[in-house]
Protein backbone atom coordinates (compact mmCIF):
# COMPACT_ATOMS: atom_id res chain seq x y z
CA UNK A 1 0.00 0.00 0.00
CA UNK A 2 1.28 3.41 -0.85
CA UNK A 3 3.09 5.47 1.72
CA UNK A 4 0.55 8.34 1.65
CA UNK A 5 -2.25 6.05 2.82
CA UNK A 6 -0.11 4.45 5.52
CA UNK A 7 1.00 7.89 6.80
CA UNK A 8 -2.54 9.27 6.92
CA UNK A 9 -3.93 6.11 8.48
CA UNK A 10 -1.28 6.32 11.21
CA UNK A 11 -2.64 9.80 12.03
CA UNK A 12 -6.34 8.84 11.81
CA UNK A 13 -8.27 9.04 15.05
CA UNK A 14 -11.83 8.02 14.17
CA UNK A 15 -12.49 6.82 10.65
CA UNK A 16 -11.00 5.72 7.37
CA UNK A 17 -13.22 4.94 4.40
CA UNK A 18 -12.00 3.62 1.07
CA UNK A 19 -13.97 3.74 -2.16
CA UNK A 20 -12.96 1.43 -5.03
CA UNK A 21 -14.86 1.73 -8.30
CA UNK A 22 -12.70 0.09 -10.99
CA UNK A 23 -13.28 -3.41 -12.34
CA UNK A 24 -9.56 -4.10 -12.52
CA UNK A 25 -6.31 -2.80 -11.12
CA UNK A 26 -2.71 -3.63 -12.00
CA UNK A 27 -3.29 -6.78 -13.99
CA UNK A 28 0.46 -7.42 -13.93
CA UNK A 29 0.41 -7.84 -10.13
CA UNK A 30 2.26 -11.12 -9.35
CA UNK A 31 -0.37 -12.05 -6.73
CA UNK A 32 -3.17 -11.67 -9.28
CA UNK A 33 -1.23 -13.68 -11.85
CA UNK A 34 -0.63 -16.44 -9.28
CA UNK A 35 -4.36 -16.46 -8.51
CA UNK A 36 -5.14 -16.78 -12.23
CA UNK A 37 -2.83 -19.78 -12.29
CA UNK A 38 -4.79 -21.45 -9.48
CA UNK A 39 -3.10 -20.28 -6.27
CA UNK A 40 -5.60 -19.70 -3.47
CA UNK A 41 -5.08 -18.40 0.04
CA UNK A 42 -5.65 -20.89 2.83
CA UNK A 43 -7.63 -19.22 5.63
CA UNK A 44 -6.21 -21.79 8.06
CA UNK A 45 -2.60 -20.84 7.21
CA UNK A 46 -2.43 -17.24 8.43
CA UNK A 47 1.32 -16.97 7.80
CA UNK A 48 0.73 -17.55 4.10
CA UNK A 49 -1.58 -14.53 3.70
CA UNK A 50 -0.73 -12.05 6.44
CA UNK A 51 1.12 -9.03 5.03
CA UNK A 52 2.37 -5.70 6.30
CA UNK A 53 -0.77 -3.81 5.22
CA UNK A 54 -2.79 -5.96 7.61
CA UNK A 55 -0.52 -4.89 10.47
CA UNK A 56 -1.38 -1.28 9.60
CA UNK A 57 -5.11 -2.08 9.61
CA UNK A 58 -4.89 -3.98 12.90
CA UNK A 59 -2.98 -1.13 14.55
CA UNK A 60 -5.50 1.48 13.35
CA UNK A 61 -8.60 -0.51 14.29
CA UNK A 62 -6.95 -1.31 17.64
CA UNK A 63 -6.81 2.47 18.28
CA UNK A 64 -10.54 2.67 17.58
CA UNK A 65 -10.39 3.80 13.94
CA UNK A 66 -13.39 2.43 12.07
CA UNK A 67 -12.18 1.21 8.67
CA UNK A 68 -14.63 0.61 5.86
CA UNK A 69 -13.97 -0.42 2.25
CA UNK A 70 -16.64 -0.18 -0.43
CA UNK A 71 -16.21 -1.84 -3.80
CA UNK A 72 -18.55 -0.77 -6.60
CA UNK A 73 -18.47 -3.53 -9.22
CA UNK A 74 -19.93 -4.45 -12.59
CA UNK A 75 -21.74 -7.76 -12.84
CA UNK A 76 -20.93 -10.22 -14.13
CA UNK A 77 -17.68 -9.48 -12.30
CA UNK A 78 -14.29 -9.46 -13.98
CA UNK A 79 -11.62 -11.99 -13.10
CA UNK A 80 -9.90 -9.26 -11.14
CA UNK A 81 -12.95 -8.60 -8.98
CA UNK A 82 -13.36 -12.35 -8.42
CA UNK A 83 -9.70 -12.33 -7.27
CA UNK A 84 -10.35 -9.37 -4.94
CA UNK A 85 -13.35 -11.18 -3.51
CA UNK A 86 -11.26 -14.30 -2.87
CA UNK A 87 -8.50 -12.35 -1.09
CA UNK A 88 -10.74 -10.07 1.00
CA UNK A 89 -11.02 -12.34 4.05
CA UNK A 90 -7.60 -11.16 5.36
CA UNK A 91 -8.82 -7.54 5.30
CA UNK A 92 -11.90 -8.54 7.29
CA UNK A 93 -9.75 -10.56 9.72
CA UNK A 94 -7.59 -7.46 10.28
CA UNK A 95 -10.60 -5.32 11.16
CA UNK A 96 -11.89 -3.77 7.94
CA UNK A 97 -15.62 -3.76 7.23
CA UNK A 98 -15.99 -4.50 3.51
CA UNK A 99 -19.08 -4.18 1.35
CA UNK A 100 -19.85 -4.74 -2.32
CA UNK A 101 -22.23 -2.69 -4.46
CA UNK A 102 -23.21 -3.90 -7.92
CA UNK A 103 -23.13 -0.98 -10.34
CA UNK A 104 -26.69 -1.88 -11.40
CA UNK A 105 -27.87 -0.85 -7.91
CA UNK A 106 -25.98 2.47 -8.03
CA UNK A 107 -27.59 4.04 -11.09
CA UNK A 108 -29.26 6.88 -9.23
CA UNK A 109 -26.29 7.62 -6.96
CA UNK A 110 -23.80 10.38 -7.64
CA UNK A 111 -20.39 8.80 -7.09
CA UNK A 112 -17.00 10.53 -7.34
CA UNK A 113 -14.91 10.17 -10.47
CA UNK A 114 -11.88 8.83 -8.60
CA UNK A 115 -11.22 6.06 -6.12
CA UNK A 116 -9.92 7.26 -2.83
CA UNK A 117 -9.83 7.43 0.92
CA UNK A 118 -11.34 9.84 3.43
CA UNK A 119 -9.66 9.97 6.84
CA UNK A 120 -11.45 11.49 9.83
CA UNK A 121 -13.75 13.48 7.55
CA UNK A 122 -11.02 15.94 6.58
CA UNK A 123 -8.23 14.29 4.57
CA UNK A 124 -8.98 12.96 1.10
CA UNK A 125 -6.52 10.77 -0.79
CA UNK A 126 -7.44 10.60 -4.46
CA UNK A 127 -6.14 7.69 -6.55
CA UNK A 128 -5.13 8.29 -10.16
CA UNK A 129 -5.15 5.28 -12.52
CA UNK A 130 -4.71 4.86 -16.25
CA UNK A 131 -7.48 3.32 -18.34
CA UNK A 132 -5.71 -0.03 -17.98
CA UNK A 133 -5.77 0.18 -14.18
CA UNK A 134 -2.09 1.01 -13.68
CA UNK A 135 -1.02 3.88 -11.44
CA UNK A 136 -1.01 7.10 -13.45
CA UNK A 137 1.74 9.70 -12.98
CA UNK A 138 1.18 11.30 -9.61
CA UNK A 139 -0.53 8.12 -8.29
CA UNK A 140 -2.10 9.73 -5.25
CA UNK A 141 -3.11 13.22 -4.34
CA UNK A 142 -3.51 14.08 -0.65
CA UNK A 143 -5.84 16.98 0.13
CA UNK A 144 -6.74 18.30 3.54
CA UNK A 145 -10.11 19.69 2.53
CA UNK A 146 -13.14 19.27 4.77
CA UNK A 147 -15.55 20.36 1.99
CA UNK A 148 -14.22 17.77 -0.48
CA UNK A 149 -14.21 15.15 2.28
CA UNK A 150 -17.86 15.95 3.08
CA UNK A 151 -18.86 15.52 -0.59
CA UNK A 152 -17.03 12.19 -0.81
CA UNK A 153 -18.59 11.01 2.45
CA UNK A 154 -22.10 11.95 1.33
CA UNK A 155 -21.68 9.85 -1.80
CA UNK A 156 -19.95 7.09 0.13
CA UNK A 157 -22.63 6.79 2.81
CA UNK A 158 -25.42 6.61 0.23
CA UNK A 159 -23.61 3.79 -1.58
CA UNK A 160 -22.62 2.05 1.67
CA UNK A 161 -26.25 1.80 2.76
CA UNK A 162 -27.12 -0.10 -0.43
CA UNK A 163 -24.06 -2.31 -0.46
CA UNK A 164 -23.92 -5.94 0.63
CA UNK A 165 -21.61 -6.97 3.47
CA UNK A 166 -18.72 -9.15 2.36
CA UNK A 167 -20.00 -12.19 4.27
CA UNK A 168 -23.29 -12.05 2.32
CA UNK A 169 -22.08 -11.01 -1.14
CA UNK A 170 -21.61 -13.63 -3.85
CA UNK A 171 -19.98 -12.49 -7.09
CA UNK A 172 -22.14 -13.01 -10.15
Amino acid sequence: MATAVREQLAKAKHSAVHLEMRDSYMLDDPEFIAWQQGRRLDPADRESWWRSWLDVVTEATGRGVVMRRLRVVSEPVTDYIRYEYDVTFPNVAAGEDVRWLPRSRAGDLLLPGLDGWVMDGRVVILHHFTGEGQWAPGKMEVREDANLAARYLTAYEAAWERATPHAEYRPV
